[in-house]
């Protein structure tokens, strides 16, 4: 009898997952034999860049981790080091925290729905190739994003890499005039969110649900975006300095990004299905609404319609802001006094892909002696690789062309960091 024959679904190099990667699916005959997701990029050592730094540095050196999602590496250091040098932000000033990572919500969840992820359902090569068809969808996105690149470039000074929040605050504060002018082109964005979140929810998903453990933020009264205490669909609820004593990395050797286990459970997912799971009922009116319309219910369990629930959270990221907006008052002060003590200091926000955890411990003068940083990314390895497991297997019966763009669907899923071209996977698949 002649063995099985042997496929592999493989490509040596993808962009978009925080830097350089790998997958390799390998197939014995009708068995799946092995899977991996391999992140191989060098490290690039923010942790030991920022020893030795000050702690008002912290902000501006992690924003250059991402191009897509500063704020939440901004927000995340200068919540860590309010919290070590035990510093309230006031209201007035933590709203306007809120306010601009709405912007990147806005931003980044268009960028990745209509430009990146919504070809894969379509059967377009990229969205080039989707404007030759559907131009007014295209353009509608970009005038979409450009809505949150606006509001994060009027509090933040630019789109990219923000150069106005600091420690205890802001260096300036917007007027009142500035962020009114905004009102219109946000009460636009709201509407064509909604009319996005209608046209993804119209794609073919694949049947596909998976038991998955939630993590995520959640803050009494809000849906949580700039802090907030951890919580899980297991049970978990804990401050974010407890963090270390139920999650764990460790390295695997085909990734140099560490892989996150929480205690107990194992691998957990963090994003827009967790936030959706854990928190629905705090998203405004408007989003419960269309989230309702569109079918979703209070859990999502099939990773490819996260395609959907990221587009109810961009409805739900304008509507927060138009609010902010409307009771923003310019604080007398754009930043509190933050006077370094010695100590170890904890933060934790929301970026679009999940939560984003910072650690820093400083001494009296402010000098940073240790850091420690956990990226969304990196914490979903795990579920996306049993993710692919899972739907190989069920997938076995496609050709190989179809098969290899099911996985590609998979790991887009999960937003990962994304650099500016279309497709991050060029899949082979090789015979044996």
């Amino acid at each position: 009898m002649s063995e099985p024959e042997t496929r592999e679904i493989r490509t040596d190099y993808l962009a978009r997952v925080e830097g350089e990667g790998a997958m390799l699916i390998r197939l014995r005959g009708d068995e799946l034999e092995e899977v991996q997701f391999k992140i191989f990029e060098p490290p690039r050592f923010f942790e030991a860049l920022l020893r030795g730094r000050q702690y008002t540095e912290a902000p501006d050196i992690t924003a250059r981790i991402c191009g897509i999602c500063p704020i939440a590496y901004i927000a995340s250091a200068c919540n860590a080091m309010e919290a070590v040098c035990g510093v309230d932000l006031p209201d007035e000033l933590r709203a306007l925290r809120r306010l601009i990572y709405c912007g990147e919500w806005i931003e980044s969840h268009v960028l990745h729905t209509a430009m990146l992820h919504a070809p894969d359902f379509l059967g377009y090569d990229g969205a080039v190739e989707l404007a030759r068809d559907r131009r007014d969808l295209v353009e509608l996105a970009l005038r979409l994003k450009k809505a949150g690149n606006t509001l994060m470039r009027v509090i933040g000074g630019r789109e990219v890499h923000p150069i106005n929040l600091r420690v205890g605050g802001f260096y300036r504060a917007p007027t009142v005039s500035e962020l009114q002018a905004l009102v219109p082109e946000l009460e636009w964005a709201r509407d064509a969110a909604v009319e996005l979140t209608r046209w993804v929810a119209g794609f073919e998903f694949p049947d596909y649900e998976q038991d998955y453990a939630f993590v995520g933020l959640r803050q009494p009264g809000e849906y949580a975006i700039e802090r907030g205490r951890i919580v899980s669909s297991t049970g978990l609820d804990i401050d974010v300095s407890e963090y270390e004593h139920h999650f764990t990395e460790t390295h695997v050797e085909r990734s140099n990004a560490l892989h996150s286990t929480l205690e107990g459970v194992g691998p957990y997912l963090v994003g827009p299905l967790a936030r959706y799971a854990l928190s629905s009922e705090l998203l405004s009116p408007l989003a419960r609404e269309v989230a309702a319309e569109v079918g979703l219910g209070p859990v999502c369990r099939n990773p490819f319609r996260s395609i959907v629930v990221r587009a109810v959270e961009t409805v739900y990221a304008a509507d927060e802001a138009l609010r902010l907006i409307a009771a923003y008052e310019r604080p007398a002060e754009p930043w509190v006094d933050v006077v370094p003590r010695a100590g170890t200091g904890h933060g934790c926000t929301e970026a679009p892909r999940g939560i984003c955890w910072h650690r820093y411990e400083i001494d009296d003068e402010g000098v940073i002696l240790d850091a420690k940083i956990v990226p969304p990314t990196s914490q979903n390895q795990k579920v996306i690789e049993e993710d692919l497991v899972g739907v190989v297997r069920q997938s076995l019966h496609l050709p190989e062309d179809e098969l290899a763009h099911r996985c590609e669907q998979t790991i887009r899923n999960y937003d990962p960091c994304i650099s500016c071209a279309t497709h991050f996977l060029k899949l082979e698949i090789e015979r044996m």
